[in-house]
C-alpha cells in the first residue's frame, strides 16, 4: 500500500475498486460510474472540492474510474499541494489522461497497476488449464458460469469503454479487427496484414492497436536489440493480458486446443511477469529476442542493473534438445546472467552448457519468493 497519492491503473473488472474498498475502508469514495455523480460534476466541476471540504490532511479520498472527468486532476493537484490530502485515483483507461494538457500530477503520484490473477493470490484454487481458458481476470474467475461472463466481458468493453469514449467512429471496422488481434495473440505485429484481413487502413490498425494498449486489455512486447552477429527481428509482439479475453474475442471458449496453448501460456507466463514487477523488481526492462533469418528465438529477455536473464517457455510435457535452440542462440550476450528454459514437465535439471530447465511450478515459485536472479 502505498504512503503517497497513486493512480492504480488496471482493466475493467481486475479488482481495483474491490481493493481499494478493504485497503482504504474509511476513504471518502467518489465513483466516476455514478452517472449521477458524473453529470454534476461536469456541469460545476467547483462540487469537487465542495464535497471534499471535511476531508483533513493525510486522509485518503478514492476517486474512481477517474479518466472520465480528467479535469478533476487539476483539483487533485491543488488538493495534495494546498491541503496534503491523499488520493487513490483509479482508471480502466489511459486514453484520456494521455491528452495533452492532462495534469498527470508529476511527482505526487505514483504510478501503478493491477494485473489478472496469478498463482500465488489464488492459491490452491488456481488451476493451469482453467486459467489458459478462461483467463483470471477476477470478475470472471468468481462467476458462476465463466464462459457467460467472459461473453458479457467483450460486450461490456465494446458498449462502456469504446463506445462511451467516442474512440472510435468506425465501430464496425474494430468488431471485424479484435477477433484478428486476437488470432495475434504472442504474434509480432504486422500492421500491413491486419490492415489486409480487416478491410482497414494500416494507421487505422495502429490507432486500433492504441485502443487496446490504451484500455489495458494488451501490449506491444519490443524487441530486444542483443546485436549479435545475426540480423534480429525489430517489429514488436502483441500479447493481451488474459488468455480468456483472448478466446472470448475469437469466440473460442471450449477446451484450450493443441493448437492455442502454446502462445496462451507464453502470454500467461508475460502477464505473471509484469504482475510480480509490480510488487519486486523483477526487470528494467522486457522484450523479445529473435533472429531474422532463422528460428532462433527467446521469449522473454529481462534487463535489470545490465544484466540480462532470458526466458524460453514451452506447452510441451516431454523436454527435448531443439526446445534450447533460442537460449544457446543467446549464448554470447554480454551481462547474460541465467537461461532458463519452463516447460509443463515435471523434471528439473541443468543442461552441460548450463541451460536451467524448470517446470512451470519452478518458475511460479521463485516469482513468488523474488528469487529468479539468484
Amino acid at each position: 500500500m502505498p504512503e503517497q497519492s497513486f493512480f492504480l491503473l488496471g482493466m475493467r473488472g481486475v479488482g481495483k475498486s474491490t481493493w481499494a474498498r478493504q485497503a482504504l475502508p474509511d476513504a471518502l469514495r467518489l465513483d466516476l460510474l455514478d452517472e449521477s455523480l458524473f453529470t454534476d460534476l461536469l456541469a460545476d466541476p467547483s462540487l469537487f472540492r465542495r464535497l471534499l471540504s471535511e476531508v483533513g490532511p493525510g486522509e485518503w479520498v478514492v476517486v474512481d474510474e477517474v479518466q472520465r472527468i480528467p479535469s478533476l486532476l487539476n483539483e487533485v493537484h491543488r488538493m495534495i499541494e494546498e491541503r496534503g490530502v491523499r488520493f487513490a485515483l483509479l482508471g480502466s483507461s489511459a486514453r484520456k489522461l494521455k491528452t495533452a494538457g492532462t495534469n498527470l500530477l508529476a511527482g505526487r503520484a505514483l504510478r501503478k497497476a493491477m494485473h489478472p490473477l496469478t498463482p500465488a493470490e489464488l492459491g490452491d484454487d488456481f488451476i493451469l488449464e482453467d486459467a489458459l481458458r478462461y483467463g483470471t481476470i477476477p470478475l470472471v474467475w468468481t462467476a458462476p458460469d465463466r464462459r457467460e461472463a467472459l461473453q458479457s466481458y467483450t460486450q461490456l468493453y465494446l458498449r462502456e469503454e469504446i463506445r462511451a469514449e467516442a474512440a472510435v467512429r468506425n465501430l464496425s471496422g474494430f468488431v471485424r479487427f479484435l477477433p484478428v488481434a486476437a488470432v495475434m495473440h504472442a504474434q509480432t505485429v504486422n500492421a500491413a496484414s491486419i490492415a489486409r484481413d480487416v478491410g482497414i487502413s494500416r494507421a487505422t490498425v495502429n490507432g486500433y492497436l492504441e485502443i487496446l494498449e490504451d484500455t489495458l486489455l494488451a501490449m506491444q512486447l519490443p524487441a530486444f536489440e542483443a546485436r549479435l552477429r545475426v540480423r534480429e527481428r525489430r517489429r514488436p509482439k502483441l500479447y493481451w493480458a488474459d488468455a480468456g479475453l483472448v478466446r472470448a474475442v475469437k469466440r473460442q471458449l471450449g477446451p484450450v486446443a493443441a493448437e492455442e496453448r502454446g502462445a496462451l501460456l507464453e502470454g500467461w507466463v508475460l502477464s505473471l511477469l509484469r504482475a510480480h514487477n509490480e510488487h519486486q523488481r523483477v526487470y528494467d526492462d522486457i522484450g523479445y529476442w529473435a533472429a531474422a533469418e532463422s528460428a532462433a528465438e527467446v521469449d522473454f529477455v529481462l534487463t535489470r542493473d545490465r544484466e540480462h536473464l532470458a526466458v524460453e517457455v514451452k506447452a510441451a510435457e516431454r523436454y527435448n534438445t531443439a526446445m534450447l535452440k533460442g537460449l544457446r542462440a543467446l549464448a554470447d550476450l554480454p551481462g547474460l546472467s541465467r537461461r532458463i528454459l519452463a516447460y509443463r514437465g515435471r523434471r528439473a535439471f541443468r543442461t552441460e552448457d548450463g541451460i536451467e530447465v524448470w517446470p512451470l511450478d519452478n518458475l511460479q515459485q521463485a516469482l513468488r519468493d523474488d528469487r529468479l536472479w539468484s
